[in-house]
Protein backbone atom coordinates (compact mmCIF):
# COMPACT_ATOMS: atom_id res chain seq x y z
CA UNK A 1 0.00 0.00 0.00
CA UNK A 2 1.74 2.89 -0.60
CA UNK A 3 1.16 6.79 0.31
CA UNK A 4 -1.74 8.73 -1.40
CA UNK A 5 -2.00 12.30 -1.71
CA UNK A 6 -5.48 11.70 -2.04
CA UNK A 7 -6.13 10.44 1.56
CA UNK A 8 -6.29 14.23 3.49
CA UNK A 9 -8.33 14.96 0.17
CA UNK A 10 -11.07 15.68 2.27
CA UNK A 11 -9.88 17.21 5.05
CA UNK A 12 -10.69 20.83 4.96
CA UNK A 13 -13.19 22.25 2.96
CA UNK A 14 -13.62 20.04 0.84
CA UNK A 15 -16.01 17.90 2.80
CA UNK A 16 -18.32 20.12 2.74
CA UNK A 17 -18.25 21.18 -0.92
CA UNK A 18 -18.32 17.65 -1.79
CA UNK A 19 -21.54 17.61 -0.99
CA UNK A 20 -22.79 20.56 -2.43
CA UNK A 21 -21.58 19.39 -6.15
CA UNK A 22 -23.84 16.56 -5.74
CA UNK A 23 -27.15 17.24 -7.54
CA UNK A 24 -30.76 16.78 -5.53
CA UNK A 25 -32.19 13.54 -6.12
CA UNK A 26 -28.51 11.47 -7.97
CA UNK A 27 -28.07 9.47 -4.37
CA UNK A 28 -31.54 8.32 -4.20
CA UNK A 29 -31.76 7.26 -8.27
CA UNK A 30 -28.32 6.03 -7.82
CA UNK A 31 -29.23 3.40 -5.26
CA UNK A 32 -32.44 2.46 -7.31
CA UNK A 33 -30.01 1.43 -9.99
CA UNK A 34 -28.16 -0.57 -7.38
CA UNK A 35 -31.39 -2.16 -5.98
CA UNK A 36 -32.18 -2.93 -9.94
CA UNK A 37 -28.63 -4.63 -10.75
CA UNK A 38 -28.31 -6.26 -7.58
CA UNK A 39 -31.30 -7.93 -7.50
CA UNK A 40 -31.42 -6.73 -3.53
CA UNK A 41 -33.22 -8.71 -0.98
CA UNK A 42 -34.51 -7.14 2.32
CA UNK A 43 -31.64 -8.06 4.69
CA UNK A 44 -28.47 -8.25 2.20
CA UNK A 45 -25.39 -7.04 2.97
CA UNK A 46 -24.36 -4.30 1.08
CA UNK A 47 -20.53 -2.63 1.41
CA UNK A 48 -20.28 0.66 0.52
CA UNK A 49 -15.93 1.69 0.09
CA UNK A 50 -14.89 5.25 0.61
CA UNK A 51 -18.36 6.04 1.01
CA UNK A 52 -18.17 9.69 2.04
CA UNK A 53 -20.88 11.32 3.92
CA UNK A 54 -23.13 8.34 3.72
CA UNK A 55 -25.46 9.40 1.02
CA UNK A 56 -25.66 5.98 -0.40
CA UNK A 57 -24.99 3.80 2.61
CA UNK A 58 -28.06 5.86 4.52
CA UNK A 59 -30.06 5.14 1.61
CA UNK A 60 -29.63 1.96 1.05
CA UNK A 61 -30.13 1.30 4.99
CA UNK A 62 -33.59 3.28 5.22
CA UNK A 63 -34.51 0.17 1.88
CA UNK A 64 -33.82 -2.58 4.63
CA UNK A 65 -30.38 -3.60 3.59
CA UNK A 66 -27.23 -4.29 6.13
CA UNK A 67 -24.90 -1.83 5.30
CA UNK A 68 -20.88 -1.59 5.62
CA UNK A 69 -20.27 1.75 4.90
CA UNK A 70 -15.98 2.45 5.03
CA UNK A 71 -14.28 6.13 4.52
CA UNK A 72 -11.04 7.48 5.91
CA UNK A 73 -12.45 10.34 7.23
CA UNK A 74 -13.72 10.03 10.87
CA UNK A 75 -16.05 13.75 10.16
CA UNK A 76 -18.24 11.55 7.60
CA UNK A 77 -18.26 8.14 9.70
CA UNK A 78 -19.74 9.89 13.02
CA UNK A 79 -21.89 12.03 10.81
CA UNK A 80 -23.10 8.16 9.53
CA UNK A 81 -23.04 6.65 12.89
CA UNK A 82 -25.08 9.33 14.35
CA UNK A 83 -27.59 9.43 11.28
CA UNK A 84 -28.11 5.41 11.79
CA UNK A 85 -28.39 5.94 15.85
CA UNK A 86 -31.41 8.35 15.00
CA UNK A 87 -33.18 6.16 12.34
CA UNK A 88 -32.28 3.04 13.91
CA UNK A 89 -30.26 1.88 10.96
CA UNK A 90 -28.37 -1.61 10.26
CA UNK A 91 -25.28 0.59 9.21
CA UNK A 92 -21.75 -0.62 10.51
CA UNK A 93 -19.59 2.89 9.95
CA UNK A 94 -16.29 2.20 9.83
CA UNK A 95 -13.07 5.06 9.74
CA UNK A 96 -10.32 3.40 7.94
CA UNK A 97 -8.98 3.56 4.41
CA UNK A 98 -10.18 1.33 1.80
CA UNK A 99 -6.80 -0.54 1.38
CA UNK A 100 -6.60 -1.46 5.11
CA UNK A 101 -10.06 -2.62 6.54
CA UNK A 102 -10.31 -5.46 7.72
CA UNK A 103 -13.42 -7.12 6.04
CA UNK A 104 -15.59 -9.68 7.94
CA UNK A 105 -17.75 -10.82 6.11
CA UNK A 106 -18.80 -11.35 2.29
CA UNK A 107 -21.96 -9.18 0.33
CA UNK A 108 -24.35 -8.79 -2.63
CA UNK A 109 -23.68 -5.70 -3.83
CA UNK A 110 -20.33 -3.66 -3.16
CA UNK A 111 -20.41 0.27 -3.86
CA UNK A 112 -17.26 1.87 -4.90
CA UNK A 113 -19.00 5.55 -6.49
CA UNK A 114 -18.12 9.10 -6.70
CA UNK A 115 -15.39 8.81 -9.16
CA UNK A 116 -13.42 6.96 -5.90
CA UNK A 117 -11.86 4.01 -7.84
CA UNK A 118 -9.72 6.80 -9.35
CA UNK A 119 -7.91 7.49 -6.69
CA UNK A 120 -5.26 4.59 -6.59
CA UNK A 121 -2.62 3.71 -8.83
CA UNK A 122 -2.64 0.59 -10.64
CA UNK A 123 -0.89 -1.77 -8.02
CA UNK A 124 -3.30 -0.20 -5.29
CA UNK A 125 -6.35 0.05 -7.88
CA UNK A 126 -5.25 -3.76 -8.38
CA UNK A 127 -4.89 -4.53 -4.82
CA UNK A 128 -8.76 -2.88 -3.81
CA UNK A 129 -10.02 -4.94 -6.83
CA UNK A 130 -8.62 -8.48 -5.18
CA UNK A 131 -9.75 -7.28 -1.85
CA UNK A 132 -13.39 -6.81 -2.78
CA UNK A 133 -13.61 -9.59 -4.97
CA UNK A 134 -12.74 -11.71 -2.28
CA UNK A 135 -15.36 -10.42 -0.19
CA UNK A 136 -18.17 -10.56 -2.71
CA UNK A 137 -20.96 -13.16 -2.48
CA UNK A 138 -20.70 -15.68 -5.50
CA UNK A 139 -24.13 -13.68 -6.72
CA UNK A 140 -22.52 -10.66 -5.96
CA UNK A 141 -22.08 -7.19 -8.20
CA UNK A 142 -19.19 -4.71 -7.80
CA UNK A 143 -20.38 -1.24 -9.49
CA UNK A 144 -17.65 1.35 -9.70
CA UNK A 145 -18.96 4.75 -10.70
CA UNK A 146 -16.04 6.86 -12.38
CA UNK A 147 -16.14 10.18 -14.93
CA UNK A 148 -12.03 9.34 -15.16
CA UNK A 149 -11.55 6.75 -17.22
CA UNK A 150 -9.56 7.64 -20.33
CA UNK A 151 -12.63 7.12 -22.35
CA UNK A 152 -14.08 10.18 -20.67
CA UNK A 153 -10.96 11.96 -19.27
CA UNK A 154 -9.32 12.58 -22.68
CA UNK A 155 -12.00 13.86 -24.06
CA UNK A 156 -13.54 16.21 -21.83
CA UNK A 157 -10.23 17.38 -20.37
CA UNK A 158 -9.77 20.92 -19.66
CA UNK A 159 -7.08 22.50 -18.11
CA UNK A 160 -9.25 24.84 -16.05
CA UNK A 161 -12.70 25.30 -14.53
CA UNK A 162 -14.74 27.61 -12.73
CA UNK A 163 -17.93 26.37 -10.42
CA UNK A 164 -19.74 28.62 -8.35
CA UNK A 165 -21.55 27.11 -5.65
CA UNK A 166 -23.34 28.04 -2.53
CA UNK A 167 -20.79 29.75 -0.26
CA UNK A 168 -18.10 29.29 -2.16
CA UNK A 169 -16.13 29.70 -5.47
CA UNK A 170 -13.83 27.00 -7.10
CA UNK A 171 -11.15 27.03 -8.81
CA UNK A 172 -9.75 24.09 -10.50
CA UNK A 173 -6.66 23.67 -12.33
CA UNK A 174 -5.48 20.59 -13.90
CA UNK A 175 -2.29 18.68 -15.69
CA UNK A 176 -2.29 15.53 -17.66
CA UNK A 177 0.87 13.43 -16.77
CA UNK A 178 1.99 10.47 -18.11
CA UNK A 179 3.94 7.36 -16.86
CA UNK A 180 1.25 6.58 -15.11
CA UNK A 181 -1.49 8.20 -17.15
CA UNK A 182 -3.10 10.60 -14.74
CA UNK A 183 -4.46 13.89 -13.97
CA UNK A 184 -2.62 16.12 -11.23
CA UNK A 185 -5.08 18.49 -9.86
CA UNK A 186 -4.85 21.88 -8.14
CA UNK A 187 -8.67 22.90 -6.28
CA UNK A 188 -8.63 26.59 -5.16
CA UNK A 189 -11.19 26.88 -2.99
CA UNK A 190 -13.07 30.69 -1.66
CA UNK A 191 -15.33 30.83 0.98
CA UNK A 192 -17.90 33.44 1.59
CA UNK A 193 -15.61 35.34 3.85
CA UNK A 194 -12.67 35.41 1.86
CA UNK A 195 -10.80 32.41 3.14
CA UNK A 196 -8.85 30.62 1.06
CA UNK A 197 -7.56 27.05 0.84
CA UNK A 198 -6.18 24.81 -1.71
CA UNK A 199 -5.77 21.42 -1.94
CA UNK A 200 -4.09 19.16 -4.72
CA UNK A 201 -4.96 15.74 -5.65
CA UNK A 202 -4.19 12.89 -8.29
CA UNK A 203 -6.87 11.02 -10.70
CA UNK A 204 -5.60 7.86 -12.32
CA UNK A 205 -6.49 7.53 -16.01
CA UNK A 206 -7.42 3.70 -16.95
CA UNK A 207 -8.57 2.90 -19.98
CA UNK A 208 -11.63 0.30 -20.47
CA UNK A 209 -9.18 -2.51 -21.47
CA UNK A 210 -6.72 -1.72 -18.76
CA UNK A 211 -9.89 -2.02 -16.07
CA UNK A 212 -11.07 -5.09 -17.60
CA UNK A 213 -7.08 -6.84 -17.60
CA UNK A 214 -7.55 -5.72 -13.59
CA UNK A 215 -10.56 -7.00 -13.14
CA UNK A 216 -9.66 -10.64 -14.68
CA UNK A 217 -6.86 -10.49 -12.19
CA UNK A 218 -8.75 -10.04 -9.39
CA UNK A 219 -11.37 -12.82 -10.43
CA UNK A 220 -13.66 -10.47 -11.84
CA UNK A 221 -15.56 -9.51 -15.08
CA UNK A 222 -17.25 -6.84 -16.78
CA UNK A 223 -21.31 -7.07 -16.81
CA UNK A 224 -22.41 -4.30 -18.14
CA UNK A 225 -21.43 -0.29 -18.71
CA UNK A 226 -23.95 2.25 -18.16
CA UNK A 227 -23.61 5.85 -18.84
CA UNK A 228 -26.83 7.53 -16.35
CA UNK A 229 -28.23 5.55 -13.25
CA UNK A 230 -31.33 4.94 -15.86
CA UNK A 231 -29.63 2.04 -17.42
CA UNK A 232 -28.42 3.67 -20.71
CA UNK A 233 -25.21 1.97 -22.35
CA UNK A 234 -22.25 3.68 -22.47
CA UNK A 235 -20.48 5.07 -25.40
CA UNK A 236 -17.87 7.90 -26.67
CA UNK A 237 -18.41 11.00 -25.75
CA UNK A 238 -20.35 10.37 -22.38
CA UNK A 239 -19.14 12.07 -19.31
CA UNK A 240 -19.54 9.68 -16.54
CA UNK A 241 -19.98 5.65 -16.38
CA UNK A 242 -21.16 3.19 -14.05
CA UNK A 243 -18.96 -0.28 -14.54
CA UNK A 244 -20.63 -3.41 -13.38
CA UNK A 245 -18.96 -6.72 -12.67
CA UNK A 246 -19.16 -9.95 -11.36
CA UNK A 247 -17.22 -12.88 -9.86
CA UNK A 248 -15.91 -14.33 -13.17
CA UNK A 249 -16.73 -17.67 -12.38
CA UNK A 250 -20.13 -17.07 -12.33
CA UNK A 251 -20.86 -14.34 -14.94
CA UNK A 252 -23.15 -15.62 -17.51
Amino acid sequence: MSSNINDTFFNGAYKEVWRKLIPPGLSEIECDFVEDIAQLKKGDAVLDIMCGYGRHALELARRGYTVTAVDNSAGYVKEIENAAATEALAIEAIAEGALAVPLQKNYKAVLCMGNSFAFFNRNDALALLKKLSAHLQSDGILIINSWMIAEIAIKHFREKEWIALDGYKYLLDYKFQFHPSRIESEHTLVSADGRVEVIHGVDYIFTLAEMEAMFNEAGLVTKAMYATPRKRPFKMGDNKIYIVAAKADAAV
